[in-house]
């Protein structure tokens, strides 16, 4: 049996669950472990991981998919930009049908904006060429997974001259906002499952606050659930010792000091900048905005009137992403918002509480 087979046999996963349910029965309180990824996120909800926990074990959501955790202030600023004249938008599909404070991409696009979806941020440069008398302007949302790559769409974009491709940065960078999750008193999370994606990029060691300053227990985990169990049993194991530290289960992809290359693309390009998120406000050095050399890319230093931002009437999508409310908790879940309807962005991308928990989880409502 190779690896891949392992990892995906459902004897280890029933191995797994018997080992949890074991070694919870010495924890000497529950516990809360938060994932901080979405495709974590739709792994447990796929898979019904959380249904097979033990009491001790509560499983919760947090700020892990970057579409939900992008404000509706940056879907507003885009759309004022894409009213102007000669502009065109593109965005990746899971922003497409998030609502802003009127509208989304796809009623504006229905009504006349120009908004193309991309599946890679290079296909921006064709875009650009195609339409040079066009303003493309990229919606660059995501975490440090994305952000190499938009990196390398810039300095390509400078490198060819290309003078009408610009980006709105809407980045986020991980480790901020678990340090905001630390601190919130309301929260009390005893361990992160953390994000295998981002930590590719940044490395294990980018997380050594979070025993170290916050005396978190936390594991870096892999996409399957025998992985995301490990991870669980993992944190069970360090409660138990009373030894918080960060486990990195994902040694086949993940190293200690990350993608050194993808990091110096991103320092080149990028510099870190306070950023609002849903849910969370305003988190210090949790976003990127563009260095000086690359500041004529940036579409937020092209001057608009900017509406106040308005929240969808009755959505608890905030609430959700910061781990205090389960999706059912929303008074709007499965009625007015559903995946054909979705009222909030935790709805609309696969990645999102609300749409995992509708898809897979109905059968614990």
């Amino acid at each position: 049996m190779n690896t891949t087979d392992l990892y995906h046999d459902s004897r280890v996963v029933r191995s797994l669950v018997d080992q949890i349910h074991k070694a919870s029965r010495g924890l000497p309180r529950s516990i809360t472990i938060m994932e901080v990824c979405g495709t974590h996120t739709h792994a447990i909800a796929r898979a019904g991981l959380r249904h097979l926990m033990p009491e001790e074990i509560r499983l919760i959501s947090g700020p892990g998919c970057p579409v939900c955790v992008t404000p509706v202030s940056f879907l507003d600023r885009a759309l004022v930009l894409g009213r102007r004249p000669s502009t065109r938008l593109a965005t990746f599909g899971d922003l497409y049908r998030v609502p802003s404070s009127s509208l989304s991409l796809e009623t504006a696009h229905a009504e006349g904006i120009q908004v193309d979806i991309v599946y890679s941020p290079r296909d921006c440069m064709k875009l650009a060429r195609e339409n040079p008398d066009e303003l493309i302007i990229f919606l660059a949302v995501g975490f440090e997974t994305t952000a190499p790559t938009i990196a390398a769409l810039l300095v390509e974009a400078d490198q060819s001259n290309l003078s009408n491709l610009m980006i709105l940065p809407g980045n986020k960078i991980m480790p901020p906002p678990l340090r905001t999750l630390s601190e919130d008193p309301d929260l009390q999370v005893d361990g992160f499952l953390l994000p295998g994606h981002v930590s590719v990029v940044i490395g294990a060691a980018a997380y050594a606050f979070l025993p170290d300053e916050y005396e978190k227990f936390s594991a870096i985990v892999g996409f399957t659930p025998a992985d995301i169990l490990r991870g669980v049993l993992e944190i069970v194991k360090q409660v138990k010792d009373e030894t918080p530290c960060v486990r990195n289960l994902y040694e086949r992809v993940v190293s200690d000091g990350g993608n050194r290359n993808a990091l110096a693309l991103m320092d080149r390009v990028f510099h870190p900048c306070d950023a609002e998120w849903r849910g969370l406000g305003v988190i210090p050095g949790s976003g990127l905005t563009l260095r000086e050399p690359f500041a004529h890319r940036n579409a937020e230093r092209i001057d608009v009137d900017m509406p106040p931002a308005r929240e969808p009437a009755g959505c608890r999508c905030g609430d959700i992403l910061k781990g205090t409310l389960d999706p059912p908790g929303c008074p709007l879940f499965g009625k007015e918002c559903h995946p054909d309807n979705p009222v909030g962005a935790c709805m609309v991308s696969s990645e999102g509480s609300c749409s995992a928990w509708y898809r897979h989880e109905k059968r614990s409502l």
